[in-house]
């Protein structure tokens, strides 16, 4: 398979982050265009297969945006005003047109951590 992909876990509760929105942008020089916004299902990854496939999944940086102070709020968390972690963002470059880039987020109110995946 090739393509980007994402899956998000809470790591304070042990489980999939579902309902989580993730924004995609390309990042040209200083330019950030968004390419779209997507949420997390029951399984804390996105439905409809990767976020970048075929023609759009062309080599640069990316940067996955992940709104997750909201979903803290969300999932009962606690969390003071301003929330130590509020907006995710984590930039990457692809540079394998014919890989699988996969970038998974673990996520607690004051902690985070991603790697690539397979």
């Amino acid at each position: 398979m090739t393509g980007l992909t994402t899956h998000v876990l809470d790591t304070a509760l042990g489980r999939p982050a579902e309902g989580l929105t993730i924004d995609l942008f390309r990042i040209e020089g200083d330019a950030r265009t968004h390419l779209k916004t997507v949420k997390t299902n029951a399984d804390g990854r996105v439905d409809g297969g990767p976020m970048l496939v075929g023609d759009s999944f062309v080599a640069g940086t990316y940067e996955l945006l992940f709104r997750a102070g909201d979903y803290l709020r969300a999932s009962g968390a606690e969390l003071p005003e301003p929330a130590f972690l509020d907006l995710v963002p984590i930039r990457f470059g692809i540079a394998d047109t014919t890989a699988h880039y996969h970038v998974p987020l673990l996520i607690s109110p004051y902690a985070y951590s991603t790697y690539r995946g397979s």
